[in-house]
């Protein structure tokens, strides 16, 4: 990838950012309405084998709403440990640990260009520069050229540290704002900075508290004010 300055006019960049927004928002909408349709139907017919078929079906929803970045998919894990208790807590901690490893797995997979196109179509020309100049380097250059402006006691502590302040991004109130679990994972794995195994086992931990202490001592302190 070579720097660039033949950006597309301002609407058609624009047309393509809402489209590929409003394909992600439709096919969120599209999972959220089925879940929510078979719910109502397994409800409904009081089978308990088709109960157990939506409950696998609403995991592997969550799975997949979990690794889209804005979507608050931790808050939908919550209500589920909420609604069904200890029961459904190994299965909820499978799911999440699953859609975050899929959104870190696509983001490292995903090529720099992509990002680069798509800033492109925002009109932000720095970074894009940045995009470009990152890209032939390896983790280890990436790493300090991204943290050679950070005070140099801080320095350290990044480096050395940063699989500990991944895990504390899933678990801080507001990381909505972040871009959520499935943000946070894409973001992760786009990066280039963590080793996907290191990275996955990271996830693994970080999500557990929750679930385990649903499954201990019951989902209460979940719906307590």
């Amino acid at each position: 990838m070579t720097d660039r300055d033949d950006f597309p006019p301002w609407h058609i960049g624009l047309a393509r950012v809402a489209l590929k927004i409003a394909t992600i928002a439709v096919a969120v909408f599209l999972i959220l309405l089925i879940m929510d349709w078979a719910q109502r139907r397994a409800e409904a017919s009081g089978s308990d084998g088709l109960m157990l078929g939506v409950m696998i079906a609403l995991l592997l929803g969550y799975a997949l709403l979990l690794a889209v970045p804005f979507v608050p998919g931790i808050e939908i894990g919550i209500s589920l440990l909420v609604m069904k208790g200890a029961d459904v807590a190994p299965f909820v901690y499978a799911a999440t640990v699953i859609g975050l490893s899929m959104s870190f797995m696509i983001g490292r997979c995903v090529p720099y260009r992509w990002l680069h196109n798509f800033l492109a179509d925002l009109r932000m020309k720095r970074a894009c520069h940045l995009i470009a100049h990152l890209e032939p380097m390896s983790r280890d250059e990436r790493l300090a050229h991204l943290t050679k402006r950070l005070p140099e006691v801080i320095v350290p502590v990044f480096n050395m540290g940063r699989y500990v302040l991944f895990a504390v991004l899933f678990n801080i109130p507001g990381n909505a704002v972040l871009g959520g679990g499935g943000g946070i994972a894409f973001a992760a794995g786009f990066s280039r900075l963590f080793r996907p195994a290191y990275a996955l086992l990271t996830i693994t931990l970080a999500v557990l508290p929750v679930p385990l202490l649903v499954w201990l001592v019951g989902s209460q302190f979940l719906a307590s004010p």
